[in-house]
């Protein structure tokens, strides 16, 4: 990506929305042409190693990690870009161990956005599923469903203290999932097996952990036909995997059993030295 595309912005304010989530709301220049109505869409916000926020344009070597995060909110008119980090303690990663010191006035280049994944409105119900990492979209989502809209939200978060009020029409019902994120993988679909399968299409919308992302997503395919185009089953990181090594599951992920294995084949002769990258 060129340095030009790359925006610096603004840390204005930061606030704990619950032990595990921190909203950092940015401005800034550069965001005079953000685009409308990206919420749920992501950008990239970009760091040094060791955590350390890059905040010049000249500075976009490629070492340099590349974080992604969900766009919250965009209030064109107080040039205000609102984007939740979920945090973990002591696992945290530089990103996130950034966003709890950071304080206003604080600079960092950000790429994008990239394109909203929002639910299908015009569907018969919903079922919306994630962890941490995906309820800044999930809630996105769910605030802009219809006032008639009916189905269910499932949320896994570490803790009681984890749980957000959140805005849903009255038909959707929310259930929360106490349990440590990535740590059990069956914690969502658990919650979701019981659940009363609504007359009509659902629109079905998940985003969490990787291991998790694919129990569900078996689950769909093994017990419920879900009409094409009506789907949405995203990783948003893996558990004990960094965001990088993350990014190259998802690729091999989205292979055929057969290329994944000659990839794997491919990657295991280079490591050894005998084929040139």
């Amino acid at each position: 990506m060129s340095k030009a595309k790359y925006k610096i912005i603004v840390v204005k304010k930061s606030a704990s929305i619950t032990p595990h989530m921190q909203r950092i709301t940015f401005t800034g220049d550069d965001l005079a042409d953000f685009p409308d109505n990206y919420e749920s869409g992501y950008v990239k916000l970009l760091f040094s190693p060791d955590g350390k926020a890059i905040s010049d344009r000249h500075q976009t070597e490629e070492e340099h990690l590349r974080r992604t995060y969900t766009v919250r909110s965009f209030n064109r008119a107080a040039n205000e870009l609102a984007i939740e980090f979920s945090l973990h303690g002591d696992k945290n990663g530089p990103a996130a161990a950034w966003a709890e010191s950071t304080q206003p006035g604080d600079r960092i280049l950000m790429a994008g956005p990239g394109p909203a994944k929002l639910v299908k409105n015009e569907s018969d119900w919903f079922l919306l599923a994630g962890d941490m990492s995906g309820l800044p979209a999930l809630c996105c989502n769910l605030e802009q469903l219809p006032n008639h809209a009916k189905g269910y939200a499932v949320i896994e978060v570490p803790s009681e203290a984890d749980k957000q009020d959140l805005t849903v029409p009255e038909g959707i019902t929310v259930k929360w999932v106490i349990s440590n994120p990535g740590e059990n993988s069956d914690a969502l679909l658990d919650e979701i097996k019981p659940l009363d399968w609504k007359d009509g299409d659902p629109y079905v919308w998940v985003a969490c952990e990787f291991n998790s992302m694919k129990k569900i997503r078996q689950y769909m395919k093994d017990v419920h036909s879900i009409k094409q185009g009506n789907i949405y089953i995203s990783s948003y990181w893996k558990f004990d995997r960094t965001e990088d090594e993350h990014r190259m599951d998802k690729r091999m992920d989205s292979m055929g059993p057969v290329r994944q294995f000659i990839g794997g084949m491919v990657a295991g002769v280079q490591k050894m030295g005998l084929l040139s990258r």
